[in-house]
């Protein structure tokens, strides 16, 4: 009896650690699942985002600030929507100009979530809030690129290529306001204006044509302008060559006259010798290449040849 009695004494603490540990263990198991409970219910929302709580899908709070914040496990989800500035590349939208002229225009939209809400009640999502600004952008840009002509579009200038900007711009989000979609547009811009495929070829012949009148014309003006200047060149040569010869006419005749002058003084100094140089001048030009001369016996070439000067 006494050695049963030890044995069971023996026996006594073993049983007193094992329910010590295992009460340990399962406080250290509660506290790691309570823990991992705590961590994995946490969420952290960053600066630029917005933390939208549901609750059996319904918004039951949105957080904008920066911080640490818990769900309830199980019931309550936590999904993301930025908060900063987003940039939306439309879909080309094809319109049709006030001279009925065939154009593609594509845009980019400025925008961002003005309340979160709104945006999830009303489009849901940033892709449903992209077809929703999209759907606007296009029916705004065909409205009022069709009230225009064709090259008032292609040659616009860029001052009112910024005023057509605005306007798209407030129009576009006056109606997104109007519709409480919680979207902001901030800017809408137009990126690029091309042809459709269809009209392409017809349109780029046509401003080939324009462009060889146009070619043309300046020809023409060109060749007006250079046979005007042809003429008043010609004109100016004539009047200069009118006025040389007129001034070398006069200067003959002066020297004629002083010519006359000369001779008229040395006739008057000797008369006879005067007379028979003259003669003997009027003998070089008469008889050059020797001809057969009939005179009169009074004749002056006769006396003179006769000695009789």
């Amino acid at each position: 009896m006494d050695n049963n009695v030890i044995n069971m004494d023996e026996r006594r603490p073993s049983d007193l650690d094992w329910k010590k540990y295992t009460r340990f263990g399962v406080g250290i198991l509660i506290f790691i699942i309570i823990f991992g409970l705590i961590i994995g219910n946490a969420y952290i929302a960053q600066e630029g985002e917005y933390k939208v709580v549901r609750q059996f899908g319904e918004v039951v709070d949105v957080k904008e600030n920066p911080g640490i914040y818990f769900k309830i496990p199980f019931i309550q989800t936590v999904e993301t929507l930025p908060k900063y500035h987003l940039i939306y590349d439309t879909p080309p939208t094809e319109i049709n100009t006030k001279d009925k002229k065939r154009l593609l225009i594509d845009n980019y939209v400025i925008w961002k979530i003005d309340d979160v809400r709104l945006l999830i009640q009303n489009v849901r999502n940033v892709p449903g809030a992209e077809q929703k600004i999209g759907d606007a952008v296009g029916s705004i840009v065909r409205a009022e690129l069709g009230q225009l002509n064709f090259d008032e579009i292609v040659t616009d200038e860029s001052s009112q290529r910024g005023s057509f900007n605005d306007s798209v711009t407030e129009k576009v989000d006056t109606v997104l306001h109007r519709d409480n979609f919680g979207i902001k547009v901030i800017d809408v811009r137009v990126k690029r204006t091309d042809l459709p495929e269809t009209n392409e070829q017809s349109v780029h012949n046509r401003m080939i044509s324009e462009r060889q009148s146009k070619a043309q014309e300046y020809l023409s003006l060109g060749d007006a302008e250079a046979n005007r200047i042809r003429a008043n060149t010609d004109k100016v040569v004539k009047e200069i060559l009118a006025q040389a010869e007129a001034e070398g006419k006069k200067i003959q005749g002066e020297g004629e006259q002083e010519a006359a002058r000369i001779y008229n003084q040395a006739y008057a100094k000797d008369p006879a010798f005067y007379e028979l140089y003259r003669t003997l001048q009027s003998y070089k030009v008469t008889l050059n290449n020797e001809p057969v001369i009939i005179l009169p016996i009074n004749s002056p070439y006769a006396r003179i040849l006769m000695g009789q000067y």
